[in-house]
């Protein structure tokens, strides 16, 4: 028990005397003193208990559907690897940013603040940040390219000690990019927005630049920085006649994406993307890593480091699963037929 209740023992028990004595009811305060002690006592038991109860930060930037599917995987393998909210098994302490940077320096600093034992990324922004603000607490991130293409490997190239979880590296954007072949062989013109503030959303574009050059496609672009901005960029785009829309893995994308499908239906512009999630808001088809899958590979490395008595933290992974996936219904509507190497997106 410890010095707090202690006290709060003593004073109990002291009160009670007072109270005994001033009422003349000794048999009474008898009888009622180590009744009294028992209940604090277990009062304290059950505070104990809960403060060795597992503590994990999950840090979001912005509230998303296709994001929050990284969250669901990784709460997800937590659970089945013993550690759950409903078994008390571990405590959650979740804060989401919604897209403000300020906003979410705070949110980093409450999490660390509850001396968690481990904390959760999701996107990039928020494991910069998280990286930046603690060299002790682990951090398993998620939905983030490779350390280095983050900014957050130091000259020699090592990552930070206390970075682990699963990343992903540019590569697929090549496949994602065939693709648009696969389905339009005569495009020419490729659109896209995207947040140039954003580290990850500047690499993907300089690569998917260069591979669209390589297919014979002319790449146009115009900047956006939130999503109160989508709609009207989105339509100057259009009127530049592209013949495909590319989703670049970027945070304004994912949080207007319902903005930019419509604006492009209604020019009878089909959505080609790099995030499985997409596809099921609306987008033709796309290569690469699903998020749920992406956040239940980190959950899996989360809770076998709690498991192992959080010893030797394992070092950062490439995402495993990656695969091509097209919209059944946008599919029709296009009228486009995918071969055989894509799969129905399923909910």
């Amino acid at each position: 028990m410890d010095s707090a209740v202690s006290a709060v023992v003593v004073s109990a028990v002291v009160a009670l005397e007072v109270l005994g004595k001033s009422v003349k009811i000794k048999s009474m305060k008898k009888n009622l003193l180590p009744i009294l002690t028992i209940c604090i006592l277990a009062m304290a038991s059950c505070n104990n208990t809960e403060s060795n109860i597992t503590k994990v930060g999950f840090l979001d930037f912005i509230q998303d559907p296709t994001i929050d599917l990284a969250k669901q995987g990784f709460y997800q393998a937590m659970s089945d690897n013993g550690y759950s909210e409903e078994k008390k098994t571990v405590k959650y302490i979740y804060s989401n940013a919604q897209g403000d940077i300020p906003t979410l320096n705070q949110a980093c600093d409450r999490i660390l603040s509850e001396d968690v034992d481990l904390m959760a990324t999701n996107v990039t922004l928020s494991t910069i940040t998280a990286s930046k603000r603690t060299s002790k607490t682990p951090i398993f991130m998620m939905v983030s390219p490779r350390p280095d293409l983050a900014g957050l490997a130091d000259r020699s190239n090592k990552y930070p000690e206390n970075l682990s979880g699963v990343f992903e590296t540019l590569d697929y954007l090549d496949s994602a990019a065939i693709i648009i072949k696969q389905l339009y062989p005569n495009a020419k013109k490729v659109g896209t927005v995207f947040n140039q503030a954003e580290p990850q959303s500047q690499a993907a574009y300089n690569v998917l630049f260069k591979k669209c050059q390589e297919l014979g496609m002319d790449m146009i672009s115009l900047p956006v920085n939130n999503s109160a901005e989508t709609q009207l960029v989105t339509e100057a785009l259009l009127l530049k006649e592209i013949d495909v829309f590319f989703a670049l893995p970027d945070n304004v994308i994912f949080a207007s994406f319902e903005t930019i499908e419509k604006s492009c239906r209604n020019k009878g512009v089909p959505i080609i993307t790099s995030e499985a999630g997409l596809v099921g808001r609306g987008a033709l088809a796309s290569y690469g890593a699903d998020f749920y899958q992406w956040g239940y590979q980190s959950g899996e490395m989360a809770a076998q480091y709690l498991k192992a008595g959080k010893k030797n933290l394992p070092i950062p992974v490439i995402v495993k699963t990656r695969q091509k996936l097209f919209n059944p219904q946008t599919a029709a509507a296009f009228g486009i037929k995918p071969d055989s190497t894509f799969l129905p997106f399923k909910p």
